[in-house]
């Protein structure tokens, strides 16, 4: 741990001596938005802690975690009996990610409270949120030198629920991602079509929406066959086939003439993401039933290390898939500038400038190779939002690299139901998010949804 927080120490202090947004990188890239540019350096944070996580969870470091003072202990310091099936050391690793992810989330929880109601650039925090990169740093690695000697007693059962919470309203901001996107892309290739006067585009958005609604198919019929067996697995019989229904329901009424007169950007191919990103849940929420017989990764990924009970190994498929979707919605939410007014409201951030108003700015600040100041007038994002986004993707992400163990949980290290049921709701609340985003300007006529 002390060479890899050394190491990124060295590239902190090449890149950010400087102080200030506009001075990030000198030289290295093209001329980019200042918030752009301090947007991008605190997900570089997020992902330093993500980093530190995993490597938390490789044998090697896990040997030298007995050391510290919550180690091996359950409770108010009483020692953890080490039973014939499970040792203390494989819980070590766990723990380690709840105080790593812990320390990501505090401080961007504190940079969230500091930066509430920051209007424009003019405001002496916002050169808080621009610049003082090696001072931020610091405070980044004191938090988490911090985090690792606080003693146990509850702190993992109460930091699980947050986890549970966060993780559950992280996954609904990756639909809304996902949709925004989805809606972004269908809007640019019907211009060009437009513009052009070709059906190439058109033959396009049509071979992407067949494409996902083919790899939908093949994931229902996937679950079917690894995730459910004859005679058992009602549970999970019940979750595929109630989100198919779900997602042919919000299909249907996408296409419905009513719903394209009030909103004539929706359609087949964001009804298609949307029922993609269902059944990515849905196959998330599988892979953690506590059941040999319902669920392959139980039995593939674990370990039996006695008669009553199993280790979970948490390097499987869907925690590889899940943390390249995370890596994805983060960078996505660093660098996004959506012209879709519903989710900048939601979202709280810019709407997409114009290309000639980002060149006139580029302009005025007569200076290549650094960030410009675009926030003179306003900001382009919620400061405060954003970081409230990254608490919640630090919890997400101590959620999937831990299986959402549950520390109380000592004598069978498995993921429990509870998981299960969160990711469900989660796409759940998500489709009946989007099918809303639908039927709203239908039955709320006299309010203003474009």
């Amino acid at each position: 741990m002390g060479a890899c927080l050394g190491a990124c120490s060295l590239l902190s202090c090449a890149s950010c001596l400087c102080g200030s947004a506009p001075c990030i990188l000198c030289g290295c890239c093209p001329s980019s938005r200042n918030s752009t540019i301090s947007r991008l350096i605190f997900t570089f944070f997020l992902f330093l802690g993500v980093l530190v996580s995993v490597i938390m969870l490789s044998p090697g470091v896990e040997s030298q975690l007995h050391k510290l003072p919550w180690a091996c202990e359950q409770g108010s310091g009483t020692p953890i009996v080490q039973l014939s099936h499970i040792d203390c050391s494989s819980l070590l690793g766990y723990r380690a990610v709840y105080r790593m992810c812990f320390a990501t989330a505090a401080f961007f929880f504190l940079f969230m409270l500091l930066m509430m109601c920051v209007r424009s650039s003019q405001d002496p925090r916002a050169a808080v949120q621009n610049g003082f990169w090696f001072f931020k740093f610091l405070i980044f690695v004191g938090i988490t030198v911090g985090a690792f000697y606080i003693p146990d007693d509850s702190f993992s059962d109460i930091w699980f629920y947050f986890g549970v919470v966060g993780s559950f309203i992280f996954i609904l901001i990756q639909l809304v991602l996902l949709i925004d996107f989805a809606h972004s892309w269908n809007q640019q290739w019907l211009g060009k079509a437009e513009e052009c006067d070709s059906r190439a585009w058109y033959a396009g958005l049509f071979c992407f929406t067949l494409l996902f609604y083919s790899l939908s198919i093949a994931a229902v019929t996937l679950l079917f066959i690894y995730y459910t067996q004859p005679g058992a697995c009602s549970e999970g019989k019940v979750f595929i086939s109630l989100n198919l229904t779900l997602c042919v329901c919000i299909s249907i009424i996408s296409v419905l003439p009513k719903v394209q007169d009030a909103q004539p950007n929706s359609g087949l191919l964001q009804a298609s993401v949307v029922t993609l990103y269902t059944m990515f849940v849905t196959w998330l929420a599988l892979s953690n039933v506590p059941d040999q017989k319902c669920n392959p990764h139980f039995d593939n990924g674990t370990i039996l290390t006695g008669p009553e009970g199993y280790v979970t190994q948490w390097w499987d498929a869907p925690s590889i898939v899940g943390l390249i979707v995370f890596i994805l919605c983060t960078l996505f939410i660093s660098v996004r500038a959506s012209d879709h007014r519903q989710v900048n409201s939601l979202m709280r951030t810019e709407e997409c400038p114009p290309a000639v108003e980002v060149m006139q700015q580029q302009e005025q600040q007569q200076v290549v190779g650094r960030a410009f100041d675009n926030e003179q007038d306003g900001v382009a994002y919620s400061y405060s939002f954003f970081h409230f986004c990254l608490v919640l993707a630090s919890l997400h992400i101590m959620m999937t690299l831990t299986n959402w163990y549950r520390p109380g949980e000592t004598q069978r290290m498995i993921s429990t139901w509870t998981a299960v049921w969160v990711k469900i709701c989660a796409s759940w609340a998500g489709l009946f998010l989007y099918l809303w985003t639908l039927v709203a300007p239908l039955l709320l006529p006299n309010r203003d949804f474009s």
